[in-house]
């Protein structure tokens, strides 16, 4: 999962030139996201998410990130209804800065404002939002944007971070969920990983502590609670859970 670009298929950067004319008609229809089973979660998020989604963790190495489970199967989005509307009251940031996002060439220390030219929202008839004024001058609208995906990125830090003392605390491990088709066949989702309770119990008082101070054991709470959001997401496929369980 590329955790930058993966509802994103035409990126170019923006500029006053090659989009001098360009409007973006955002609305509600969310057919964009339809193929994909997760995004990536920002730490700030798992308030509201948690009453909806499961939040696990996916990636390896640098690219570990919390991700909001919206499928059981590839390619798969249970939460984007046959019309392209989303059924569930809170939607994922990443899904709600589309068609705008950061790219960079310098691992983050140059930022460059983005968007993904293939959505159907874009056009030049004026419809939805200008990009640029008459003057070329960047409009209220593309500036509300930039401000966001600053917001964005700033959370994304964060959020790197604590996935990074996850695995220095060694809590993660491997998880799976096994469920059972309408037609008896048995399936597992496999490829994320979950906090251990056991050894989050065993941390030593001062790491417990630590995590307190930073509100980071919030977040390992609200992570935990999640999972039970599974069940729910399975009933959307008519699928009857067996359990979830850790997979070797």
């Amino acid at each position: 999962m590329s955790t930058q670009l993966l509802i994103y298929g035409d990126v170019q950067p923006i500029n006053k030139q090659r989009h001098a004319g360009w409007s973006v008609k955002a609305g509600n229809q969310f057919g964009f996201a339809q193929g994909v089973n997760s995004v990536p979660l920002m730490a700030v998020e798992f308030p509201n998410a948690a009453e909806e989604y499961s939040i696990v963790f996916a990636g390896e190495g640098e690219s570990l990130l919390p991700v909001v489970l919206m499928g059981v199967r590839e390619d798969e989005n249970l939460y984007v209804d046959s019309d392209g509307g989303w059924s569930a009251k809170y939607i994922p940031a990443f899904v709600r800065r589309y068609p705008f996002v950061f790219s960079s060439a310098d691992e983050g220390a140059t930022l460059t404002l983005c968007i993904d030219e293939g959505f159907e929202g874009c056009n030049e008839e004026g419809r939805g939002e200008r990009l640029f004024d008459a003057e070329g001058e960047q409009t209220q609208y593309l500036n509300s944007v930039l401000d966001f995906l600053k917001e964005y990125q700033a959370h994304y830090q964060r959020t790197k971070n604590f996935a990074k003392k996850l695995v220095e605390l060694d809590l993660l491990e491997p998880m799976g969920a096994q469920f059972t088709t309408p037609a008896g066949e048995k399936r597992t989702v496999t490829g994320f990983q979950a906090i251990n309770r056991d050894k989050l119990k065993a941390l030593s008082p001062d790491s417990f502590s630590d995590l307190a101070k930073t509100d980071e054991l919030e977040l390992i709470y609200l992570h935990l609670q999640s999972m039970r959001n599974f069940s729910k997401m399975l009933e959307k496929v008519s699928t009857t859970t067996e359990e979830v369980e850790e997979v070797h």
